[in-house]
């Protein structure tokens, strides 16, 4: 039995990161948890790209489009849409949660959902909180370990990148090549 996990070593692989303005209060949390988590884990400050969009229901576009680019290892979606007195909630969190299904669906690389959907603004800040559980952060490890493992399975390599794979930047050949086409 081969058993292929992904990894949690980061090094030479790239991100990109689709973040919602609205509820900044709560995404700029999630967006520096997630970078804190990339960088503790091995990725430099320039494989990160960063795209700010006004809100969720945008998230799915610029993740799907990103993801085509095929410059990144995987792209993690982040917002907040929290529960208010209008059935625009569940609109907006179903459609968003839909949309980056999807594009994580018609990817070649993986995307990661980082949407907290929650009922009121305190639950929302709880899960953005850095020294609790932020989802941000706990995104960031999804991603890489994502990323990993779609490496081994596409390069055929066992539980972990072999020596004779990984480049100098610490990137395995199959991403440097695709990065380079």
């Amino acid at each position: 039995m081969k058993l292929r996990k992904g990894t949690h070593n980061a090094t030479g692989l790239k991100f990109g990161i689709v973040v919602s303005k609205f509820n900044k209060f709560v995404t700029s949390k999630l967006l520096s948890s997630c970078v804190e988590g990339l960088t503790k884990h091995g990725v430099v400050p320039e494989d990160i790209e960063v795209v700010r969009v006004p809100g969720a229901f945008e998230i799915p576009l610029v993740a799907k489009t990103l993801a085509g680019t095929q410059r990144f290892d995987a792209v993690i979606c982040l917002g907040a849409v929290i529960r208010g007195d209008t059935p625009h909630f569940d609109y907006i969190s179903a459609e968003a949660s839909r949309g980056i299904g999807q594009a994580a669906l018609d990817a070649d690389v993986p995307i990661i959902f980082g949407v907290l959907t929650t009922d009121t603004v305190a639950q929302a800040i709880v899960r953005a909180e850095p020294t609790k559980f932020n989802r941000g952060g706990e995104a960031a490890k999804s991603a890489i370990e994502m990323a990993t493992v779609m490496q081994m399975i596409r390069g055929g390599e066992g539980t972990t990148p072999s020596k004779d794979n990984v480049g100098k930047n610490g990137a395995t050949r199959r991403s440097a090549r695709k990065r380079a086409s």
